[in-house]
């Protein structure tokens, strides 16, 4: 699935990286604990998060994530946005909450990442 197969099914509104929308990704990560997304996040993955400043930002950059959706109609601050853009992060944000993102994005297709368990 690419990026804007993602954006149109959150209906989320870009708000950097619109010229990278045909980027593939394997995966999705959806939580707030920056640690938990060091620990188990794989690439070609797309993060979901409701936490929304420069530390999320400067995570996806450490393992390679190429884009952040941020839920529940979060939008980041100017110093996490020019991050991004210096580090070539795709950034969206969903009126939808993490919950409801995950089961579209699944029902569509695109698998969790892989757990410390054993998968489903």
């Amino acid at each position: 699935m690419n990026l804007r197969e993602v954006q149109q099914l959150l209906k989320a509104d870009v708000l950097y990286g619109e010229d990278l929308l045909d980027m593939d990704i394997k995966t999705v990560f959806a939580c707030d604990l920056m640690s938990d997304v060091l620990a188990y996040v794989e690439d070609k993955t797309l993060l979901l998060t409701g936490l929304c400043n420069p530390h999320t930002i400067r995570t996806a950059e450490m393992k390679d994530i190429n884009a952040v959706v941020f839920v529940r109609g979060k939008r980041p601050d100017e110093e996490t946005l020019r991050l991004a853009e210096e580090n070539g992060i795709v950034v969206m944000s969903t009126e939808l909450i993490l919950y409801n993102s995950c089961g579209i994005l699944y029902s569509s297709g695109l698998k969790g990442a892989k757990s410390c368990k054993n998968e489903f």
